[in-house]
């Protein structure tokens, strides 16, 4: 295995209180397999994500239990200087905002060039040709020239792959990608994610996408789980969460979905708000939104019930949902 996140815990302490951002969490992905993590704003995929790489704010964030096993190593009992070892060079992250993550003052060279100057000790002018052959095969054109602009001068399309570039540069074993196709127009979404599908089989690295969409990874990903108030509600191999939900959630995110055989029709949105994470309700959080909630649903936090070998579903009534 890979990777290897158990029953993983973290909370913000705010002046409102206690946030618990991530509640038990537990997923693995593989080397050569893709898990997309779904689910809405708040749901805590990002936050599980900053913990796997060691860089959440602490304060006022704090991982107050479980582990996270990387190839065997539990990446949470490191000290911080391991941790930036293992950081660009075994596992890597694509951010959702790749001109924010870029900086402006340094040119696109530059920075890829960087990892190899840090972690491989290179000169800066090996580390240049580095950087050419990275955005060559990131498919950006006339990389010889385009190496010497800065992250202004590209598009959203072509700033997205350069920060792909970046997080291949040391062909790390992992990658985490975070919402890596936001505020880009679709044709460049499914460039984006054909190139990380493409990248990832070559290097039989691991994936993990995060995202909010489910029409976004049906031909990328193998494994979903869905998250929803810090907890995963469902986890499935992509086709079989496609064809029969477990997981009221994970059904109304799917009625979502916009879909070419229904037009002029009403498009369907769940109901409610994802609860704060300041007053998670009791029982199952869900609850509130749900349309086949019943009275155990208010009082008994769902386990994940055991749909077969490869499912699980947080909820009390899955075989109801399953066969909907």
């Amino acid at each position: 295995m890979l990777l290897d996140v158990r029953d993983l815990h973290v909370e913000f302490r705010t002046r409102d209180g206690i946030a618990k951002a991530v509640n038990g969490v537990t997923y693995s992905v593989d080397a050569g397999e893709t898990l997309a993590v779904l689910g809405e704003s708040g749901s805590g995929k990002s936050v599980t994500a900053q913990a796997v790489m060691g860089i959440l704010d602490m304060p006022p964030g704090r991982i107050t239990g479980g582990e996270v096993l990387f190839q065997g190593r539990d990446l949470l009992k490191l000290k911080e200087e391991e941790r930036r070892k293992v950081r660009g060079a075994e596992m890597a992250m694509i951010f959702q905002d790749a001109l924010s993550a870029l900086n402006p003052v340094l040119t696109v060279g530059d920075q890829l060039g960087e990892m190899f100057v840090v972690h491989r000790g290179m000169s800066k002018k090996d580390a240049r040709a580095r950087a050419v052959e990275l955005m060559d095969r990131v498919r950006i054109p006339g990389a010889k020239e385009r190496v010497r602009q800065y992250p202004h001068q590209f598009s959203g399309g072509m700033r997205q792959r350069i920060m792909i570039a970046m997080a291949l540069a040391l062909e790390p074993a992992l990658i985490i990608a975070d919402e890596p196709t936001t505020a880009l127009d679709v044709t460049v979404q499914a460039q984006v994610m054909e190139l990380l599908a493409e990248l990832r089989r070559e290097l039989n690295m691991g994936l993990i996408l995060i995202t909010h969409d489910l029409g976004v990874v049906a031909d990328v990903a193998d494994r979903i789980a869905v998250m929803y108030a810090g907890r995963i509600v469902e986890s499935s191999p992509v086709h079989d969460i496609y064809k029969a939900p477990a997981h009221p959630y994970t059904r109304g995110l799917l009625d979502s979905i916009p879909r070419l055989d229904q037009k002029g029709q009403e498009l369907y949105a769940i109901k409610g708000l994802p609860p704060s994470l300041l007053n998670i309700p009791p029982g199952c959080a869900f609850h509130p939104r749900c349309p086949m909630a019943r009275d155990v649903c208010r009082t008994d936090v769902p386990p994940l019930y055991e749909v077969s070998e490869e499912r699980g579903s947080a909820c009390h009534f899955w075989r109801e949902c399953l066969h909907g």
